[in-house]
This record gives structure tokens, sequence and C-alpha cells, in this order.
């Protein structure tokens, strides 16, 4: 069982991936914005971050980069309704990037696979592909 943080300003988005992912045996930390995000990751460690990047307060992208400051192990997965986002270089810190889609199969493989992946000696995901 793992931790995660799923962050997005959609309640419907928060309230179904956790049903998902506490269905799959995870346990689930929502937050409702980029900053309580990252207050709530200031306070404890997860083993994996769903992040979207339009939030109010901090945008996913500053949250991002954030994470990676404080906890430079956890992999974060972008799972965004925004692409063009994609080319940012502060997105290079991401584990994994999604664009958010009904059908959560996608989200589902890619929280596995950063879940058991193996680290590289700078402590970064292996690979960034879902």
């Amino acid at each position: 069982m793992a931790h995660l943080l799923i962050a997005d300003d959609n309640e419907g988005i928060r309230e179904l991936y956790a049903i998902e992912f506490e269905g799959r045996g995870h346990q689930v930390t929502t937050a409702s914005d980029g900053a309580q995000a990252l207050s709530m990751c200031r306070e404890q460690r997860f083993d994996a971050v769903i992040l979207d990047i339009g939030m109010p307060e901090k945008s996913g992208l500053e949250v991002l980069g954030d994470i990676a400051v404080c906890h430079g192990g956890t992999p974060v997965i972008v799972n965004t309704a925004y692409p063009m986002f994609k080319m940012d270089f502060r997105a290079l810190r991401a584990s994994a990037w999604l664009t958010k889609s009904s059908n959560l199969a996608g989200l589902f493989e890619a929280v596995d696979k950063v879940l058991r992946g193996p680290r590289n000696a700078s402590g970064e995901q292996g690979d960034k592909t879902p």
C-alpha cells in the first residue's frame, strides 16, 4: 500500500481518484490547490504525488519544483488537461506526464510504474514515460 497525494482543484476529480486508488489498496490524501499540496508535502512524505497544473494559489509547475527541492525522491505524476505545459523546463522534474482522460488505465499504470520503478544515482525515476 502506498500513500498518495492527489492535488487537483476539481473536487469531482479528487473524489473519483481517491475512490479509485483507495479501491486499489492505497492510502489517499487530497489537496484542492497548489499551496495546500505544498504544505502537505512539507508536513509528511508521500510515496507519489498526482499533480494537476492549473490550480489556484500556486500552479502545479511551481509545486512540482518545490516538491523536488523538499523531497527530491518523491515521484510526481503530472495529470493535466493542459498538455502545452509539457514543454516547460520545470516539467522535466516530473516522473510521468499524462493528459487527463475519462479512462483511468493510463493513470493507474503510471502510478504503478513510479511506485515500483528503480531510481537512478541522482534519485530520479529512471523512465519518465508511463
